[in-house]
């Protein structure tokens, strides 16, 4: 049996922080599956950085069914330019040849 590879969770913070930076708003289904997440196992993970206000969360109503919709708060747009800021900085995403 081969070995279950274990992300810790400040890494499971900083993909969620990342997919909503690049997406914008997301539903919980996709944004989790986008980072390769349980959405039962980890729900609690967002729940965490709701309360934290990393995070908003809103219900919306489609149709006939109500999704969660999280969207990135200015405390998370902080964390990621703290952390990713200085990256970007020595290595931009778009280097001119």
């Amino acid at each position: 049996m081969g070995k279950k590879e274990y992300r810790e969770r400040i890494y499971i913070r900083k993909d969620i922080l990342l997919k909503l930076y690049e997406h914008g708003e997301m539903n919980q289904t996709r944004l989790l599956n986008s980072c390769g997440l349980n959405n039962v196992k980890h729900k609690s993970i967002l729940d965490d950085m709701v309360t934290k206000e990393f995070l908003n969360k809103q219900q919306v109503k489609i149709g006939h069914k109500i999704t969660i919709q999280y969207k990135i708060l200015p405390k998370g747009l902080e964390v990621l330019e703290l952390l990713f800021g200085p990256y970007e900085r020595l290595f931009p995403r778009d280097e001119k040849k």
